[in-house]
C-alpha cells in the first residue's frame, strides 16, 4: 500500500550548510546521513515523522552523471538547485509496483539500495523507479527495511515524538495536465480543483497533499508545506525552494 510522501530530494551545493540554514531559519534539526557509495552523492536528513527531506550532494560528478540519482541531483545543481525528484513510501513494493505497471506506469524493475552512515551503520532499502526523474515526472517507489538503521520502531517512535511534519509539496509545472496525467498512472491518486484558484490540480497521498500548478518565472519550482513543533508561521525562499510553515 502507497502510505505518503516518503521524501523530497533536494539537491545542494554542501549538504552541511544546507542542514544549517534550514536550522537556522526554519528551526529544523537535522540527523545524519552518508555516502551513496558507486552514485557520486552524499546527504543530510532532516525528519518529519517518517518523511524527511533529503539534502543530497555530489562528490563525484563522473559518478552521479550515470548513476539513477546523481543525474536528476547535477540537473537541479546546473539550475541552481532546488527539489530534484521525491519518492512516496510504500510497505508492499512489489505488490504496489506491479500493479502500476498493470495500470499503464512505466516504473522500472525493482532494485536493492544501501547508504553506511558514518557511525558504521548501514541504511537499507528496495526502489522503482520511472526512467526519468524530474519534478515535473512522476516520483519513485521506495520500501525500506525495517531491520537496518534508521527504520527501527524505537528510531521512529523518536521521531514521531518531534512533532514537525511534512503537509504539502506544491510543484509548478509547465503543463498541469500532463503532470497530473503521469502523476495518475504511477500514484494511482485522483486530482481535483485545488481551493489554490489559478488551475491548481490537488491530490493526497496518505496524510499529505500534492498540488499543480502552472509554472511562473518568478516562483520556485516547489513550494514545501510544514508544520514544525514550536515554531510561529513563517513563509521564506531557501535552497531553491519556497517554504510554508504553518499556524
Amino acid at each position: 500500500m502507497l502510505l505518503g510522501i516518503d521524501h523530497l530530494v533536494i539537491a545542494v551545493a554542501d549538504p552541511d550548510d544546507a542542514a544549517d540554514q534550514l536550522r537556522d531559519r526554519l528551526g529544523l534539526e537535522s540527523g545524519g546521513g552518508g555516502r551513496h557509495e558507486g552514485l557520486g552523492t552524499y546527504n543530510r536528513l532532516v525528519w518529519l515523522g517518517d518523511s524527511y527531506l533529503e539534502l543530497i550532494g555530489v562528490d563525484d560528478r563522473e559518478l552521479a552523471a550515470a548513476s539513477w540519482i546523481g543525474m536528476p541531483t547535477l540537473h537541479a545543481l546546473d539550475s541552481g538547485g532546488g527539489l530534484s525528484t521525491w519518492a512516496v513510501a510504500t510497505d508492499a513494493i512489489e505488490a504496489d509496483a506491479a500493479r502500476l505497471r498493470d495500470a499503464g506506469s512505466d516504473l522500472g524493475h525493482l532494485a536493492a539500495g544501501e547508504r553506511l552512515r558514518p557511525d558504521g551503520r548501514v541504511v537499507r532499502w528496495r526502489l522503482a523507479s520511472p526512467p526519468t526523474l524530474a519534478v515535473d515526472e512522476p516520483p519513485f517507489l521506495i520500501e525500506h527495511d525495517t531491520s537496518a538503521a534508521e527504520w527501527t520502531p524505537v528510531e521512529r517512535a523518536e521521531r514521531a515524538a518531534g512533532g514537525s511534519r511534512l503537509e504539502l509539496l506544491d510543484l509548478r509545472v509547465d503543463d498541469v495536465d500532463r503532470t497530473r496525467r503521469a502523476f495518475m498512472r504511477t500514484l494511482d491518486v485522483r486530482f481535483r480543483p485545488s481551493l489554490a484558484g489559478g488551475g491548481a490540480r490537488d491530490a493526497d497521498i496518505g496524510p499529505q497533499r500534492i498540488r499543480l500548478r502552472p509554472r511562473r518565472a518568478t516562483s520556485p519550482t516547489a513550494t514545501i508545506g510544514l508544520s514544525v513543533a514550536g515554531r510561529e508561521p513563517d513563509d521564506v525562499e531557501l535552497l531553491g525552494c519556497r517554504w510554508v510553515v504553518g499556524g
